[in-house]
């Protein structure tokens, strides 16, 4: 693990592994076409077989591929483990294990209400401190909302434009080109209105940050992940999360500093069977008054992520979604 970050939360490559509905995970040795034929393949015949026969082809498949991660890639489950084990010490072994089980099986949530929400627009929600995002865009001031691999970002997503229509929201997403379930993805966002900047596995280019800025300067809004570092020479701020040093990407505190736009935390939890509760935190500005005082003020709004994430962790424990390594 070195001093800027890698590894934090391992590659882009080995967080697709994990989608439980990709039960063909990356072999650096297998051929690449054929696997690409069977993501595809497989992913439209379940979708198919779940309109004609019902969701409950949907829900058995996942069941099935998530207990095949967990049974047959042991590395997942004993960085989950270890993780529950340190978020809660004074339980025993097997609680640990129980909850990475529930992790892996939850996981298959995000796939499935996806779907319940692309196809039958049938997830209701529930929010809290949404005025927050309301009063920025009231002033013109745009906004950084950050989000988190915990919950549902992507049906928070669809569902907040859905709710406030007027609201111009611009999201950073990794292009992953080898996988065409995430073309699929993005191409649902955008037809709900929502602009992408797809960032590669280098990290994007200066434009998409200049972008971005200029997007947040005419009074938008902009999403992008807090606890995901993309590359081994990535720009990242220290925290402390769980009592562990802990690296998270610089971009959004900059995108802060630079533009004067708050940052919002924002969180998507799911609630029960087609239920979600949105959660917004109050806004975190970034001024100094001096070139020097930056990146004190980075690392302190940074800090103030960390502790919200941690203490909503707290909360929401099998919501978490980082299956590779996240604390140094």
């Amino acid at each position: 693990m070195d001093s800027r970050g890698r590894g934090v939360q391992g590659s882009s490559e080995e967080q697709r592994s994990l989608d439980p509905l990709n039960p063909f995970p990356p072999w650096r040795d297998g051929p690449l076409l054929f696997r690409r034929f069977m993501r595809i393949i497989l992913y439209k015949i379940i979708i198919r077989l779940s309109r004609m026969l019902g969701l409950w082809v949907f829900a058995v498949f996942a069941w099935v591929v998530a207990s095949g991660y967990y049974v047959f890639f042991p590395y997942r489950v004993r960085n989950s483990v270890r993780f529950y084990r340190m978020l809660f010490p004074e339980r025993e072994g097997l609680y640990h294990r129980w909850c990475a089980w529930r992790q892996f099986h939850n996981f298959t949530d995000v796939f499935f209400d996806r779907f319940l929400l692309t196809e039958y627009d049938d997830i209701t929600s529930t929010s809290e401190g949404l005025e927050y995002l309301d009063a920025a865009c009231r002033r013109q001031e745009g906004g950084i909302l950050l989000m988190s691999h915990m919950g549902n970002w992507e049906v928070a997503a669809h569902i907040l434009k859905r709710k406030k229509r007027d609201l111009r929201l611009l999201l950073y997403m990794g292009v992953k080109y080898k996988e065409q379930l995430e073309r699929i993805q993005k191409r649902s966002l955008s037809q709900s209105g929502i602009s992408i900047i797809a960032v590669d596995e280098q990290g994007g280019s200066p434009l998409d940050f200049i972008e971005g800025i200029k997007f947040i300067e005419s009074g938008g809004t902009v999403s992008l992940t807090g606890d995901l570092v993309w590359k081994k020479d990535q720009r990242t701020v220290a925290v402390k999360f769980l009592g562990h040093a802990v690296r998270l990407p610089e971009a959004p505190y900059l995108l802060a500093l630079l533009s004067g736009a708050p940052i919002l935390i924002f969180f998507a939890f799911r609630t029960g069977k087609r239920q979600y509760h949105f959660t917004m935190s109050k806004p975190i500005y970034i001024r100094v008054s001096s070139r020097r005082e930056r990146a004190a003020a980075i690392q302190h709004a940074a800090q103030q992520y960390a502790d919200i994430l941690e203490e909503t962790l707290k909360r929401h424990p099998l919501q978490w979604y980082h299956f590779e390594p996240f604390l140094l």
